[in-house]
């Protein structure tokens, strides 16, 4: 499918789940995966969420803000925090929270200036002339023995932006992980399975809830983790 073919799906159905091949192809247009090895080896560099209600000690996460006004590059901003209001995030919401930087090294890579060019375009698409304001999340979700990991811990919701990229990086050692997206009265539209890095679902965060079930180890004797880079994009 072209990146006009996944406007227009995403356009009618408010999601769309793209395969690795076809991803890394879709990619391959906007740039270069060079730094691949070097962008995924960065989640083990992740800092633990200290700002999870429910108590758990499973995220990691580095964030990091970019711009893009229309006919502009996209540009990094100074860091600065994270706020969700409490209608979208009730677990986590209504709070600044401050996570550490994505690195100098991988926010200027090959590999993350891609996944920006990419959704750049294919945003435009939908909603031309649009100022963004861009953030991303390297979150790693671990589970171990008696501690299922939870992706989404707020449970079915919305980010409170216009789109949004789950990008698939690693998954090890790890079962379920399944994506549900439900319309606004709570039908459920389709779900799938992020299981190859470069998986990638894209949402319509004004249309549609997502959610994804807790994860756990297909063997507790050893480390498990889901690796996801989320992207999201809001008109400024």
């Amino acid at each position: 499918m072209s990146s006009p073919g996944i406007a227009d799906a995403l356009h009618e159905a408010g999601f769309v789940f793209v395969h690795a091949e076809e991803m890394r192809r879709l990619l391959a247009a906007s740039g270069t995966l060079a730094d691949w090895d070097r962008f995924a080896a960065s989640w083990a560099e992740l800092e633990m969420d200290g700002y999870m209600a429910d108590g758990g000690r499973y995220r990691r996460r580095r964030h990091a803000v970019f711009a893009a006004a229309p006919g502009q590059e996209i540009v990094r901003r100074p860091h600065q925090p994270h706020y969700q209001g409490r209608d979208y995030n009730p677990l986590n919401g209504g709070v600044e929270r401050w996570f550490a930087p994505i690195t100098d090294e991988i926010g200027s890579g090959a590999t993350l200036t891609t996944i920006l060019r990419f959704c750049r375009d294919l945003f435009d698409r939908l909603a031309p002339d649009t100022a963004w304001h861009i953030e991303l999340h390297q979150f790693r979700i671990e589970a171990r023995s008696g501690e299922t990991g939870r992706p989404t811990p707020e449970g079915m919701h919305r980010d409170g932006v216009d789109y949004v990229l789950v990008l698939l990086v690693d998954r090890q050692n790890i079962a379920s992980g399944v994506t549900s997206i439900h319309d606004l009265e709570g039908r459920e539209l389709g779900s799938f399975t992020l299981t190859e890095p470069l998986d990638a679902a894209l949402v319509h965060d004004r249309r549609v809830y997502h959610g994804v079930t807790p994860v756990e180890p297909l063997d507790p004797a050893l480390p498990a983790h889901r690796d996801v880079l989320v992207v999201t994009f809001r008109g400024a």
